[in-house]
């Protein structure tokens, strides 16, 4: 079976426009939410949410181009041509017939979709739409620009399975790899749904936090006064290339994918089953793929989202797999500071596992001041603050409506 390896990565996200300064505000602990600037919340129950800082589209892109282009296009675009800069596509040789692109988003252009109505609604329904109306809007479109940038012709599709998205399209890449259907993909997702219809629609189900007093601190994963999800917005990147092609391009390797998990809970459209049955499933599905044991493990980077169940069953989850060994894990949920990416957050967290195997760092939660009772005090959720370890094998866990359930293992690569 051919091996995969991670040679390119790219961030942008609340936290940093870039992989290196997310990293960094990531292993320091900070926070990336603040008040929502892309629409009047008046109205609305959350006024904050983990927004893109410091952005102008025409710093990356010419005005005709971001036109045509959704946010979550652009995003989209940012993120992978910074992994594919930081791999060295730029400067390498590679077949482009064996190149291909795989993204995600859980929801696609929903900006596009809300601006496209309420304009024909506000023109008394008279259907002046624009020409790009559907083609910024569909989800599978970002994967389409980029690889028309790239010149990719090998397997281009988009992944979508709600907040486990992207992490779907990073093991649906690293199986086609292995079947020798590519040699090398860019993959991972991205998403811009900080608009009125996202944060009104997951207000009306009482998803989202509402501490709009304390927003700095409203994420807290694990926390006995948590309330909800922070919305964050963004896209990540990664290369994923076979590591004999990888090699002779000489191409830097920050680590091998060795595993990948998929499990539906069968039980609600929205609640995780309370015991964690298909959590439990999709991390078995991945260590048993990945040909490891449990006690290989060091680092979990959990779904985590803030949500009173969701939180709970993923670490009966955990304690069911690990057994013993779950008191030897780092765990730790990056969404305390970056907000639920949601169809992205996959992508995002797999290079917050695959910094931690190259720095020996594990980010922190965050705002984690008061441990709720019903989890076992024993468990290490790094709270607060960053904590050293050398890593050799960490797993992502991302979990979304449906049931929809993913995990991925990464290990440093020693050859």
């Amino acid at each position: 079976m051919r091996r995969a390896v991670v040679t390119g990565l790219g961030a942008f996200t609340p936290l940093g426009n870039n992989l290196q300064d997310f990293w960094k505000a990531l292993v320091n602990g900070e926070s990336g939410s603040d008040w929502i600037t892309h629409f009047d919340t008046e109205k609305f129950k959350t006024k904050f949410a983990c927004e893109i800082k410091n952005y102008n589209p025409l710093d990356y892109f010419d005005r005709k181009e971001a036109r045509k282009l959704d946010p979550y296009a652009q995003y989209a675009m940012i993120a992978a041509h910074e992994a594919f800069l930081d791999a060295g596509l730029d400067q390498a040789d590679h077949d482009k017939d064996r190149a291909g692109v795989i993204w995600s988003s859980g929801i696609g252009g929903i900006v596009t979709f809300t601006n496209e109505i309420q304009g024909f609604l506000e023109a008394d329904r008279t259907p002046r739409f624009s020409p790009f109306f559907i083609p910024k809007m569909i989800s599978d479109i970002a994967a389409g620009n980029i690889s028309i940038k790239y010149g990719f012709r090998g397997p281009n599709y988009a992944t979508v399975s709600a907040c486990a998205s992207s992490t779907n399209a990073i093991i649906d890449a690293y199986n086609l790899i292995r079947l020798d259907m590519a040699d090398l993909f860019i993959t991972g997702g991205s998403e811009a749904a900080i608009c009125e219809a996202g944060v009104g629609g997951f207000n009306s189900m009482q998803a989202l936090s509402t501490n709009n007093e304390n927003y700095k601190h409203a994420s807290r994963p694990f926390d006995a006064n948590r309330d909800g999800f922070v919305m964050g917005e963004g896209g990540a990147g990664l290369i994923i290339e076979e590591l004999e092609h990888a090699k002779k391009r000489g191409a830097k390797i920050y680590a091998e994918l060795i595993g990948g998990g998929m499990s539906a809970d069968a039980h609600h459209l929205t609640a995780p089953h309370p015991e964690g049955e298909g959590a439990r499933l999709v991390m078995k599905n991945a260590l048993r793929d990945a040909k490891i044991e449990p006690e290989e493990v060091d680092y979990i980077n959990v779904h985590g989202t803030a949500t009173y169940l969701g939180d709970l069953s993923e670490i009966k989850a955990i304690k069911n797999v690990f057994g013993d060994h779950a008191y030897n894990l780092n765990i730790s949920s990056t969404k305390s500071m970056t907000g639920h990416l949601l169809g992205a957050a996959g992508a995002i967290e797999s290079i917050a596992v695959i910094m931690s195997i190259k720095d020996g760092v594990v980010p922190p939660t965050i705002n984690l001041d008061t441990i709720d009772p019903e989890i076992d005090p024993k468990i290490n959720l790094t709270p607060n603050k960053a904590q050293e370890r050398k890593i050799n094998v960490g797993m992502s866990n991302t979990f979304g409506f449906g049931g929809h359930n993913t995990s991925a293992i990464f290990r440093k690569f020693n050859g």
